[in-house]
């Protein structure tokens, strides 16, 4: 089930448009934004590792 979740997607624009109030909205936005944060985190951290692992000579 959760692959399957991984593959929909959705439509921030719709969403917004059919959005209760603000504070939904906001949800949304900041939803949409988590994996590409995750993503950006993970990738810095692994440069990070490996620049750290050249310095070390392994």
């Amino acid at each position: 089930m959760t692959i399957i979740s991984l593959f929909q997607k959705g439509d921030v624009a719709e969403k917004i448009k059919n959005a209760p109030d603000s504070g939904y909205q906001i949800g949304v936005v900041i939803g949409s934004f988590i994996p590409f944060v995750v993503l950006v985190g993970i990738a810095y951290w692994m440069y990070n590792r490996a620049k750290k692992r050249d310095e070390n000579g392994y």
